[in-house]
């Protein structure tokens, strides 16, 4: 990372970012870290242009990440989620458990590894609103690039032992977090889909 931060610059900060929240698993962290650090130590970039340059990528590549789950992934599982045991009562259930935690998993999920790459196209897949989406992405985005960027640029290289500890650490939590949906969704699932059925009556449009 370090070597295509001194060579491309600020071009190779806002790609891996970009690409990494389109969904795919590039280490944008240690990018941050790279380019932050860089920035430091040879003062040949500006820690804000990376930080402003980083929250671009990311949110271009989550907004394109988020539509193709809209046009693509909800069209999958509308039509495939059957042999996976999602019909629609339960992709309804899906839906309307995003709809009021979507915004923890796209805001506070940038700061866990696997999350922050899958977080927009789930978000797509379960139509979150688009408005909602973007509101907690941002959020999340200017939260987690400056962390790492501005951290990287005062305190070094050394930062990327301390990035897999706060990963290990948030991602522990949110694991809990999510061991503790799944289990309060099997014991309410005859009334979460009531209350899904409520909120998105009759078929669900393709």
């Amino acid at each position: 990372m370090s070597h295509l931060v001194s060579t491309y610059g600020y071009w190779a900060v806002f790609t891996v970012l970009a690409l990494e929240a389109f969904g795919i698993p590039i280490p944008g962290e240690v990018m941050l870290i790279a380019a932050g650090t860089y920035a430091g130590t040879s003062h040949h970039l500006s820690v804000w242009i990376i930080w402003l340059v980083a929250f671009v990528g990311v949110e271009l590549g989550s907004t394109f990440g988020y539509w193709l789950g809209v046009k693509g992934g909800y069209r999958l599982l509308r039509r495939y989620g059957r042999y996976i045991r999602m019909n629609e009562p339960e992709v309804k259930v899906g839906r309307y458990v995003f709809d009021r935690y979507g915004a923890v998993v796209v805001s506070a999920g940038r700061f866990v590894a696997v999350l922050r790459t899958y977080a927009a196209f789930l978000a797509g897949t379960n139509r979150m609103n688009a408005v909602k989406f973007q509101v907690f992405n941002i959020a999340g985005a200017v939260a987690w690039t400056g962390t790492w960027s501005l951290l990287s640029y005062h305190l070094g290289s050394g930062l990327k032992s301390a990035s897999k500890t706060v990963d290990y650490a948030v991602g522990a939590v949110v694991i809990v977090l999510v061991v503790a949906a799944i289990l309060v969704v099997r014991r309410q699932a005859k009334r979460l889909e009531a209350l899904a059925e409520q909120a998105y009556p009759g078929p669900l449009a393709d």
